[in-house]
């Protein structure tokens, strides 16, 4: 089973980039993140003419979330139960017995930020509403944009800003991992300076200097068969790209 994430940066700008690098992928399950469209506005005949089932959840300019998946999704969820948000950033659904947990986690803007606070508190639910969810799902995936390099390495060394990088991010991306949930990336040996993110300006793609803050994080039961975990720079280097590139995980299911 692969599983892919990626952050398009407009779903409306970004379509064909998404069906060329499904067809030539073929991914079990793809979860985007930044559609920035309405649902009415989805392209559910387009994503079906590719071969994919797809849930959404979906606003205007900002956020939202989607899954696309081969097979028939199941027990489709929105947003953290309990936590009142208009904000599009979550959307769960059931895929061939694996609970896949699609997020565009808070930029937080500036450490200190009200902005800051809203991505602590966001965070803070969804790990307890993922304690509650691994009891129900053995195999489960959290993947997405989580807006956070959670390890210097995962940040380029010349990185100042506090933000993505600061001690309460990381210790909020240590708690989830502390629910048992496995980094898919570092189950295997990688590159130095592997990120998954680069700015738009400064020439940051062709000097990478980046982030990996789009993570696949993996159950016990699946953290054992997974083989592999990617990052593919390929779509970043199309004309008009997202600033994001997809990161793909393997599983021997």
């Amino acid at each position: 089973m692969k599983i892919a994430t990626w952050n398009v940066n407009s779903l409306k700008v970004r379509l064909p980039h998404v069906l060329d690098w499904l067809a030539a992928n073929r991914p079990d399950v793809l979860c985007l993140q930044e559609l920035k469209l309405e649902d009415k506005s989805f392209p559910s005949a387009e994503i079906e003419a590719a071969g994919y089932h797809a849930a959404f959840s979906g606003q205007k300019t900002y956020n939202g979330v989607a899954i696309l998946s081969r097979s028939a999704l199941a027990g489709i969820g929105h947003g953290i139960p309990g936590f009142d948000d208009e904000q599009k950033r979550v959307l769960a659904a059931t895929v061939n017995g694996v609970r896949v947990i699609c997020g565009y986690f808070p930029n937080g803007q500036a450490v200190g930020s009200e902005k800051f606070a809203y991505k602590l508190r966001w965070l803070a639910a969804l790990t307890e509403w993922l304690r509650e969810e691994l009891k129900a799902h053995q195999r489960l995936v959290l993947t997405g944009d989580f807006n956070i390099a959670p390890e210097d390495r995962d940040a380029h060394p010349d990185w100042k800003d506090e933000i993505h990088v600061s001690p309460a991010e990381r210790a909020a991306f240590a708690a989830l991992t502390g629910l048992g949930l496995a980094d898919a990336y570092r189950l295997f040996p990688q590159d130095d300076k592997s990120f998954s993110w680069w700015d738009y300006r400064m020439g940051a793609f062709r000097r990478n200097f980046g982030l990996r803050i789009d993570h696949i994080l993996l159950s016990p039961a699946l953290r054992d068969v997974c083989c592999a975990c990617t990052i593919d720079k390929a779509p970043r280097k199309l004309e008009r790209p997202s600033d994001h590139a997809p990161v793909i995980a393997e599983l021997e299911l």
